[in-house]
């Protein structure tokens, strides 16, 4: 399979299957030069004098449509060629098929293309009356031409009314499908670990004709993690929220390969794609979403995501397998430091006069390496600041903040604060550890140490009595 490349300009006809205006049964209408006109058919024009063009509606006079509701008569009041010029870029391969038949017989017409003026006949065609023909082809737009004349001419009628013969329906001529996929992640960000992140994804055809079988995949980023059941097809043929399990409708996440998918368009069903009109006919396309978390993993990195469309082009004789790639979604995310804080007493039950040592210990868990790094650790009543030894960073004992500053990945910093026991009580003191980056587990953030101080001793009664 391929991506097929960037189509220089789009090409596809107006109005192919002659549904526009609706009719009730026959009528004749304006070509489209006769805008004036309040009822006129859109994109056709015809050589004949009168400008008519004959639409009929499906099961007039007993004859069935090929397509849709309407078709056409090429020969209304006169035996004419009914035409679209179109601006094409040379080199550009079109497409094109159609449906032809005959009224009262053997009806007989030509396909003419090329420069407006320089026609070259493709193919004849030569039809009865009792079921329609069907006709596929191809043609390159050769160099120099930038318009091109799409026409059916009038050969031969059975019966000899220069106003009757050649059914027209299902006409198509121009581009093969290009499905374009632009992709976006909500909110853009930069966030942070734990965020949700939320991924849409809109299929738009900018080709001519319509992307068939039509299914998107999304492999999930590294280092995050689906959220179950929000799957979501925004916009567009079959919109709704789906279920995750494979089988119950358009949409499924697989477990297993950490993959979303959409089978997307018109006629789309759990086990396959559906149709996707060009933007001529479906302008904003079809837009899905889903979403995931930030897991640890994706700490101070660039989340970025994309997402592939397989399609088939089927105006050929044969499918032809595409596929197209979506545009990055990036998101940056924070750097996150999983801290930790453990503070122990060297004794736990002093006297009043006493000296307690405390011991802290910070570690920086990652997985990203911690800037301004600081423990609050204020003495509480009854103890009294002595000294501090920090292995890292200042202590400042007016504030009881200890200013650690960076630490690396599966670093250590360690801080020795001794204090005066003043009085009897039950002293808890408390070490709380912050940092610029976010904590991903802030539970071990904080610790405490609870020390017992008895009162001092009475004094003795004097060893050798006085005389």
């Amino acid at each position: 399979m391929s991506t097929p490349p960037s189509v220089p300009l789009r090409v596809a006809l107006v109005n192919g299957s002659f549904e526009q205006p609706a009719v009730t049964d026959m009528a004749f209408l304006p070509d489209a030069s006769q805008t004036q006109a309040p009822r006129h058919v859109p994109g056709w024009l015809t050589t004949a004098t009168d400008h008519m063009v004959e639409l009929w509606h499906s099961g007039f006079n007993g004859v069935p449509s090929a397509e849709g509701e309407q078709f056409a008569e090429l020969n209304a009041n006169q035996v004419s060629t009914l035409y679209q010029d179109l601006p094409t870029t040379p080199g550009t391969k079109l497409y094109w098929r159609l449906y032809h038949r005959g009224r009262q017989g053997q009806d007989t017409m030509a396909l003419d293309i090329g420069a407006p003026g320089s026609l070259v006949e493709q193919r004849s065609f030569t039809d009865g009356n009792t079921a329609w023909g069907y006709y596929t082809g191809t043609y390159t737009v050769p160099a120099g031409q930038g318009t091109t004349r799409f026409a059916f001419r009038s050969v031969s009628a059975a019966g000899g009314n220069r106003g009757i013969g050649n059914f027209l329906d299902g006409v198509f001529f121009g581009t093969a499908p290009l499905v374009v996929l632009t992709k976006t992640a909500v909110p853009e960000g930069p966030l942070d670990v734990g965020d949700v992140v939320t991924y849409r994804i809109t299929a738009r055809n900018e080709g001519g004709g319509a992307a068939e079988r039509l299914t998107l995949t999304d492999v999930l980023p590294p280092g995050t993690t689906y959220v179950p059941d929000s799957l979501r097809v925004v916009d567009g043929p079959n919109a709704g929220v789906k279920t995750d399990r494979a089988g119950d409708d358009q949409a499924a996440y697989d477990s297993e390969s950490d993959t979303v998918v959409f089978r997307l368009g018109t006629g789309a069903s759990a086990s396959q794609g559906g149709s996707l009109a060009n933007t001529a006919a479906l302008p904003e396309g079809t837009t899905v979403e889903y979403r995931v978390v930030l897991g640890l993993e994706t700490a101070g990195t660039r989340v970025v995501n994309t997402a592939v469309a397989a399609y088939e082009n089927r105006l050929g004789t044969t499918p032809e397998p595409l596929t197209s790639t979506s545009d990055e979604a990036v998101t940056e995310v924070r750097p996150a430091a999983d801290l930790d804080v453990v503070k122990a007493a060297d004794a736990t039950t002093v006297t009043v006069g006493q000296t307690v040592t405390y011991r802290l210990t910070v570690h920086n868990a990652g997985p990203s390496p911690a800037t301004g790094v600081t423990v609050a650790d204020r003495l509480p009543n009854g103890l009294v600041f002595l000294s501090a030894d920090a292995s890292a960073g200042a202590h400042v004992p007016e504030t009881g903040q200890w200013s650690v500053g960076e630490l690396a990945v599966g670093a250590r910093a360690t801080l020795v604060l001794r204090a005066k026991a003043t009085r009897a009580a039950r002293l808890t003191n408390t070490a709380t550890v912050t940092a610029v980056e976010k904590d991903p587990d802030p539970s071990d953030n904080t610790d405490s140490v609870v020390v017992c101080v008895e009162p001092a001793p009475a004094c003795c009664a004097p060893c050798v009595p006085r005389s």
